[in-house]
């Protein structure tokens, strides 16, 4: 039964199938600035995660309420794309 742990050779890929393809310099550089972008983010959000383990939960009458904060957003996408007619 020890012989039926082992995985049969003949199934694995050649190893020619496995290489990694190299990407087009544009495309690689592409996938570097997203993964900056998503390690920035990551970051951002783990710093108010923190402040929140250090400070506690801000107290819910000072924050901004969620509908203004995206009014505002809203409002600053339109301003920066104009309407189509």
């Amino acid at each position: 039964m020890a012989g039926s742990l082992t995985a049969c050779r003949c199934e694995q890929p050649a190893a020619a199938e496995t290489a990694a393809r190299q990407l087009e310099p544009a495309a690689a550089e592409a996938v570097r600035a997203y993964a900056a972008k998503t390690r920035a983010d990551a970051d951002r959000f783990a710093a108010v995660l923190e402040d929140i383990a250090t400070n506690g939960v801000p107290d819910p009458e000072q924050c901004t309420p969620w509908e203004e904060l995206r009014e505002a957003h809203l409002t600053r996408l339109a301003a920066q794309r104009p309407a189509v007619a």
